[in-house]
């Protein structure tokens, strides 16, 4: 014992300068030595010095939530803050990859305009990056295949990016599924005219007449949204 009341041993345990040993009111004092000597010929063991390393050694095995860092942070404040950084570290080589990506895809499909309809002026880029955004590289890659074969403007290709996205179509697996299902009716219609007798087509002059030669099908489609697409195609004036 060293002659303090419950509160005061409190307060000392607290404030780190004594360490309880056992349920028995036993107290050892920290640095003991800075605060009082003893000669050697008078130092004698504490009856208590066993009980003073078993206790030491559990606080080594068994440490708190607030058992300290070396670098003097809470182990659990220290560990969320590195859980914190690494989930920052991803989210930004995520945006900066998907940056990259887009940068990548607008650079590509600035050089495929260029390789098949000339300078791409300023007044487009705005256009060009809103078809990548709405359409994505692959779609606007295979619309842009499309007119150059029938030696159209890229309003051309903007025509079908539109009437895909009317029909639903996100993929190129879809627009080339939509071509061949296309191709197929109207081998079947020419199939059926030649077994039929002859049906009246749209002139070619008409709204429907320039989609059909242009290789749309027009059907379900209402005469406004036909002329409308005719527009954005660049067919009226044929």
């Amino acid at each position: 014992m060293i002659g303090a009341s419950e509160d005061s041993l409190g307060l000392l345990e607290v404030k780190g300068f004594v360490k309880p040993l056992n349920s028995e009111m036993v107290y050892f004092v920290i640095d003991f030595s800075s605060q009082n000597t003893i000669r050697k010929d008078r130092y004698s063991p504490s009856i208590y010095s066993e009980l003073l390393v078993k206790s030491m050694i559990e606080a080594d095995e068994q440490p708190n939530d607030n058992q300290m860092a070396t670098n003097g942070l809470p182990k659990v404040a220290s560990e969320e803050s590195r859980v914190d950084k690494n989930r920052l570290d991803k989210s930004r080589e995520v945006e900066a990859s998907a940056a990259t990506s887009t940068n990548s895809d607008f650079q590509n499909l600035i050089e495929l305009y260029q390789s098949n309809f000339g300078i791409v002026k300023p007044i487009l880029y705005d256009d060009l990056k809103a078809d990548l955004k709405d359409y994505g590289l692959e779609l606007i890659i295979e619309a842009v295949k499309r007119a150059v074969k029938r030696q159209r403007e890229y309003a051309y290709a903007q025509g079908i990016l539109k009437s895909w996205n009317r029909s639903g179509i996100k993929t190129l697996e879809q627009a080339k599924a939509e071509e061949v299902s296309f191709q197929n009716k109207s081998q079947n219609n020419q199939n059926k005219f030649q077994q039929q007798k002859p049906v009246k087509k749209a002139p070619e002059w008409t709204d429907e007449g320039r989609l059909i030669k242009a290789g749309v099908d027009t059907t379900g489609m209402t005469q406004n949204e036909m002329y409308k697409l005719v527009g954005e195609m660049g067919l009226r004036n044929e």
